[in-house]
């Protein structure tokens, strides 16, 4: 049985209807937290992530919000904190990627990932960072991108991921005398159904791994669940590759 280490907490988690998001609301939700969570088209499906978290004896709640849009952003930290009165807990994993060679990509392509992958994760910790006080968390799901690119038509991708890392460096000065961390998580290829194991690419990601395997959303979420608890006070400014060895 998971230890509920963040009894009493909240948690807002960007874009946890699917894959390692899904995964991240429903092991903070078991470990005791109110987790609120956003998504961007899939009702059911996030209905379906919030119902088997409370069906396991946790707490959550699905919030319409699309990241390309800041005002939605903007009010899902809103409507957690009017549902759950606060927040401590800010995890901002929504994020997408189109890969392919800079000359092949569209400007509205590399807009909008910069806009999700960067812009929306700079305004939720705005609007977050009102209602974070001594102990607040902030967890970053960046990517190992950010620093290796084995295969050509990651440069824009990795773009964002690397200033995500850059920002989370930065801001750890700012936050660190408000008893506030911040890091970020760099995962490498994880078994999602984006981005299956036994998918088409899944071959050629292996070669470039020191394990033989994917990582799972389960370490994912545990990886995050630690950060976000008492036992990680001390870490804050991090980029923490979590990536079987990813060379």
């Amino acid at each position: 049985m998971t230890a509920r280490t963040l009894e009493g907490k909240t948690a807002l988690v960007t874009g946890g209807s699917r894959g390692i998001g899904a995964g991240i609301v429903a092991r903070l939700a078991a470990e005791g937290a109110n987790v609120a969570f956003t998504y961007a088209s899939s009702k059911q499906r996030a209905e379906s992530v919030a119902s088997a978290a409370i069906e396991a004896g946790g707490i959550a709640h699905a919030i319409h919000a699309d990241s390309m849009r800041e005002q939605d952003v903007a009010d899902a930290v809103t409507a957690t904190v009017d549902r759950f009165g606060g927040l401590d807990i800010l995890v901002n994993n929504a994020g997408g990627g189109v890969f392919k060679a800079i000359e092949d990509l569209t400007m509205a392509e590399i807009d909008t990932m910069l806009t999700v992958n960067v812009r929306s994760v700079v305004v939720a910790i705005r609007e977050s960072l009102p209602h974070l006080g001594e102990g607040g968390r902030i967890i970053n799901i960046g990517s190992v991108n950010a620093v290796r690119n084995p295969f050509p038509g990651l440069s824009v991708y990795a773009m964002t991921k690397g200033a995500i890392a850059s920002l989370t460096n930065g801001l750890a000065k700012e936050l660190g005398a408000r008893g506030i961390t911040i890091n970020n998580l760099q995962p490498g290829p994880v078994d999602t159904e984006a981005n299956p194991a036994d998918g088409p690419n899944a071959s050629n990601l292996l070669t470039a791994m020191s394990t033989d395997r994917f990582g799972t959303v389960a370490e994912i979420s545990a990886f995050v669940s630690y950060l976000a608890g008492p036992d990680a006070g001390y870490i804050t400014g991090a980029n923490l590759n979590i990536d079987g060895g990813f060379v």
